[in-house]
């Protein structure tokens, strides 16, 4: 009899225990860190189809909104708890992508999960010149330089299949890969003016703050049924870029990334495998993401 009791109580601790075990391990993926698993090839050679990633979500705080309510398409309030540092140019981000359908109007995909390298933060002036990233006043090397003269030195990327034509997708601007900008990134309580460029820059970021689309008429430029002169933004923003960047679904070709949509900070590679041998690459786990 007192073999059984001691058997109960010894299966009756195994199960407190792993219970605990399992609600701090679901409360740290859901407040701290998240794993993620890199599907593409587009953040070569930083990071590599197969690698698995650990992701920092203190950075920005971690993010609470109604998720049963996003994976039925609708759109949701996301707010944040307090951060624990802040983001920086080059840093490699976990984020949602931003649109669902139509390139046009912001909308967050749930399901989708996009790694990219943030080239601008909210505030900056970002230019391409020569195939090259520049912010005004920063003399940083932004992103992968090797790739972005590999793409420069390109006499005719078009033949090799790489799309030139880029954000907004305007013939009124006539941006590409390698020439592009001046493009303000807008920063929380900045102000712009509003004129036949700033309509085509920032009209899928404004109509998704105001819930109202924004168009042309007249030459004059139209929230809703008001005239506006001059937009402040409610928001933060960034330019994000793959690392390989040919043909990398960033912002070159979408637009700037809302703050609300990024999940975190990549930290680490916690694990890798080989999708083609189904073999474990042991010399990139516990690597630095950088």
């Amino acid at each position: 009899m007192n073999y059984i009791k001691r058997f109960l109580n010894a299966v009756l601790n195994i199960l407190f225990w792993g219970s605990c075990f399992c609600v701090v391990l679901f409360l740290l993926q859901l407040f701290c860190f998240a794993s993620f698993k890199i599907p593409s090839d587009s953040m070569e050679p930083t990071l590599r189809d197969g690698d698995f990633i650990l992701v920092n979500k203190l950075v920005l705080g971690a993010r609470l909104f109604d998720v049963s309510a996003s994976l039925k398409n609708e759109e949701v309030p996301i707010y944040r708890l307090p951060a624990f540092g802040d983001l920086k140019r080059n840093d490699v981000l976990v984020f949602n992508f931003p649109y669902r359908k139509k390139w046009n109007y912001v909308h967050m995909d749930i399901m989708r999960y996009f790694v990219k390298r943030c080239i601008a933060l909210p505030g900056d002036t970002l230019e391409i010149r020569s195939g090259l990233y520049e912010i005004r006043g920063c003399n940083d090397i932004l992103g992968n330089r090797k790739a972005q003269l590999e793409l420069a030195d390109l006499e005719d990327p078009g033949k090799w299949g790489i799309v030139t034509k880029t954000f907004p997708n305007d013939n009124r601007l006539d941006w590409n890969i390698r020439e592009f900008g001046p493009l303000v990134i807008p920063k929380e309580g900045q102000c712009v003016l509003m004129n036949d460029t700033s309509f085509l820059l920032y009209r899928q970021l404004v109509g998704w703050e105001q819930k109202k689309k924004m168009y042309l008429k007249g030459g004059k430029v139209l929230l809703g049924d008001s005239v506006i002169h001059e937009y402040r933004f409610l928001k933060n923003y960034y330019f994000v870029s793959g690392d390989k960047m040919a043909n990398s679904k960033d912002s070159r070709y979408w637009g700037m990334l809302p703050e609300d949509y990024i999940v975190g900070k990549a930290t680490r590679i916690w694990y890798s495998k080989n999708r083609n041998t189904d073999k474990t690459r042991w010399n990139r786990i516990m690597k630095k993401i950088e």
